[in-house]
């Protein structure tokens, strides 16, 4: 079990990371893609990516074991910024710290020469890591990732509802069954026995898709505490194949509810009625069924069958919290309601979160 002990300053510090971490999603994927288990929610992403990929995962594998430690430098904080940012600052990690973190491997004197080169600091070796990753990740992540982002944003929705009724402890209390907050500890089920003290630090809660069972945490204490923990899947997984976009189901509706706003938002109603455009529109914050029903003027059962239509259409996401239901807008349902206007971004929680602050040095350990 890991106890992550929380002093007041720490809670007044606790927060959500604001997006996906391009390389933890990816250096867990390649924990999910070795995995030879058939079930739904991996089942179809890792037979298209394994077709994908071109001799990646043999480089990979001796720096990332099916179980246990990887080296830390793999997850700059950077990541959370995107794939570009996070392997700039791959780059300058100095060879100092990857000739220390690569000896915490447990097969480390059986690596293979150019990784064990990365510790000299030699350019070549550090170029061909940060192809190979970039490669690994363009084959096995990004084709996926508006689902990833829409899975993550949904649960970042319920955490924020949580922090809103019930400040930090509503939040922590929230958390997946994992994870049991006993003020002040939160205890999580983990793979060895530990204590991480985060000493007024505060604790960024990094939900993942590719993350599974356990939370990860750094192995490192005296880094920038984090804790990376699974999200909840629909039984279907990643339903889209890379490329593809989901047809808009068009139904019955118009008139029961007139959709505000101007621009996209208006025209949208002669698209899908004007019924399932306010219904969008009211997802746009996170809302459960009830929610919806009475903010949209319809019945209950009216309401849930609305956001199934969409849901199917691939423009909300739906989680379940005990008894009821929260919905929220994926990626593409965000893009539709404003017309496709790039650089706006709609997060699907009733309220923005700080974001993560970067360095130049990334968070490492997991232990």
């Amino acid at each position: 079990m890991l106890r992550v002990h929380f002093s007041e300053l720490d809670l007044a510090r606790l927060r959500m990371a604001v997006r996906p971490d391009a390389l933890w999603e990816t250096v867990l994927s390649f924990h999910r893609l070795r995995e030879n288990r058939a079930e739904s929610v991996y089942g179809k992403w890792r037979s298209e990516a394994r077709n994908r990929l071109n001799g990646e995962a043999r480089l990979l594998a001796p720096l990332i074991p099916s179980r246990g430690y990887f080296p830390d430098f793999l997850t700059p904080a950077e990541g959370v910024i995107g794939c570009d940012a996070a392997m700039s600052a791959l780059r300058a990690i100095p060879g100092e710290r990857l000739n220390a973190e690569l000896a915490g491997l447990p097969a480390a004197r059986a690596l293979p020469g150019w990784i064990r080169d990365l510790g000299e600091g030699e350019r070549k070796p550090l170029d061909r890591l940060i192809s190979t990753l970039r490669a690994y990740h363009q084959a096995a992540v990004a084709p996926y990732w508006a689902h990833i982002q829409a899975r993550i944003e949904a649960d970042r929705a319920a955490r924020g509802r949580a922090l809103l009724d019930g400040g930090a402890d509503g939040l922590l209390a929230s958390l997946p069954a994992t994870m049991r907050w006993r003020a002040p500890v939160l205890e999580v089920d983990y793979p060895v026995d530990r204590d991480l003290r985060l000493r007024g630090r505060g604790l960024l809660l990094l939900p993942s898709f590719f993350c599974r069972g356990t939370p990860v945490t750094f192995r490192n204490p005296d880094l920038t505490p984090v804790l990376v923990y699974p999200v909840e899947h629909a039984p279907c997984g990643l339903p889209l194949r890379p490329g593809q976009r989901p047809a808009l189901a068009s139904g019955p509706g118009a008139g029961a509810a007139s959709a505000s706003g101007a621009g996209p938002a208006r025209t949208l109603g002669k698209l899908v009625g004007q019924t399932r455009s306010a219904v969008l529109l009211e997802v746009r914050g996170g809302c459960t069924t009830s929610e919806l029903a009475r903010r949209v003027g319809v019945s209950l059962a009216s309401a849930s069958q609305h956001a199934s239509v969409l849901r199917e259409a691939g423009l909300v996401h739906t989680l379940r919290q005990g008894s009821a239901v929260l919905h929220t807008l994926t990626p593409l349902g965000a893009a539709l309601l404003r017309g496709g206007v790039p650089g706006e971004r709609v997060f699907g929680s009733p309220a923005q979160l700080p974001p993560v602050a970067t360095s130049g040095r990334g968070p490492s350990g997991r232990g």
